[in-house]
């Protein structure tokens, strides 16, 4: 069970610092907020569904 907890940490970790770098790039360019809005709703949405899958296995394994 510690191990599927940490493989779920990882994803995290990744679609975080993804997002970290991400967002202020497409709110910086000229057209990327409208034609890039899917994009970063889908990855907040991942990113969101990630830290209740954590927070799941964490109350599991504790």
């Amino acid at each position: 069970m510690t191990l599927t907890f940490q493989l779920v940490i990882f994803p995290l970790i990744a679609t975080s610092l993804i997002l970290l770098i991400s967002i202020p790039v497409v709110f910086a360019s000229s057209d990327g907020w409208s034609s890039n809005k899917n994009v970063v709703f889908s990855g907040t949405s991942l990113w969101i569904g990630l830290v209740f899958l954590v927070g799941i296995l964490n109350s599991v394994i504790s």
